[in-house]
């Protein structure tokens, strides 16, 4: 996602109002990511039975584990969307810099998508793929939260961490890595690249605006958010696949994804590839309109901020 156009924006601006926007996505999308992992989880239906969709799926998690089921695995995407979002938005902005053309000080597409890529990558290893193991591992858990006798195995995302490290060694919070790279960088080029030209071309039919309203800000993001999962929903199946599975000694990262991709296609056919595609565009189109929105609300308000932005403060007769 992009920031506005700012020949300047100080580390700490991106990481609030970074931070704050990916909050407000995750309390507001992830029952949208929970459907989409348990759709992606399911295996092909028995005696040829007619495969459960979304509305099922959503229905089957309320009525047996209660409504709060769909908030699974919420803490370790909350305490990994702060430190995601602030790398995400300070590296876009740092190889953004870096493919600017020296004279203009202007980032072409291609140079955009190429930081976006980037800053896929590096949000992909530093922080999503540890959270996102700990966070389907919750969210495969089937267990009625409505039962106090039907005890999970994993209480909460710190829990689950420390339980994967001891019984299975902090590489497996490594597993699937490399697509979740792929995942990132793919989804962060496609969104910053469309998310800015479209922008650009929007304030170019309103010069009468010095910065787009909000509710176009939402509508450029849902957009430009629902191009990424489109385009890398194998990627993503996979990757879910192999983030549930427990530790195979021996076992390669190829040799894993060959095996996964193999089943996928021998047992459930293509199609299975793009299983949970409507709730992962449901949960990541909105999810990016809703950080366009509060991310450029929130830095316009923070670059106010002499401490934050760095500019002096402005003193009055009164002071």
């Amino acid at each position: 996602m992009a920031p506005r156009d700012r020949k300047k924006t100080t580390p700490a601006i991106n990481f609030l109002a970074g931070g704050t926007a990916g909050l407000c996505e995750a309390l507001s999308c992830h029952p949208l990511d929970t459907i989409k992992v348990r759709m992606q989880l399911t295996t092909k239906a028995a005696g040829g039975a007619k495969r459960v969709g979304f509305f099922g799926t959503a229905s089957s998690i309320v009525s047996k584990e209660g409504f709060f089921a769909l908030y699974k695995g919420l803490g370790a995407v909350i305490t990994g969307i702060v430190p995601k979002m602030a790398i995400r938005f300070s590296s876009f902005e740092s190889f953004k810099g870096m493919l600017a053309n020296k004279e203009t000080g202007k980032t072409s597409p291609t140079g955009i998508f190429f930081a976006g890529l980037a800053a896929g990558v590096t949000e992909a290893v530093l922080v999503v793929n540890p959270t996102d193991v700990v966070k389907i591992r919750l969210q495969a858990q089937h267990h009625s939260m409505a039962d106090p006798a039907d005890a999970p195995k994993y209480r909460n995302a710190l829990h689950c961490a420390f339980t994967i490290v001891r019984e299975e060694g902090v590489r497996v919070l490594y597993r699937g890595v490399i697509l979740t790279a792929l995942r990132q960088s793919t989804n962060q080029a496609v969104n910053f690249t469309a998310y800015t030209e479209l922008k650009a071309y929007a304030a170019k039919l309103q010069p009468q605006y010095d910065e787009l309203p909000s509710y176009q800000h939402m509508v450029l993001g849902l957009i430009s958010g629902a191009l990424g999962p489109l385009s890398n929903a194998p990627i993503d199946t996979i990757k879910t696949r192999m983030q549930r599975e427990k530790a195979t000694s021996g076992e390669s990262a190829i040799a894993r994804v060959s095996r996964i991709s193999r089943n996928l296609i021998q047992k459930e056919g293509f199609l299975a590839f793009y299983k949970g595609i409507t709730p992962r565009v449901m949960r990541v189109a909105p999810g990016q309109a809703v950080t366009f929105a509060v991310y450029e609300q929130v830095s316009t308000f923070l670059e106010t901020v002499p401490m934050l932005s760095g500019k002096p403060a402005v003193l009055t007769a009164e002071d």
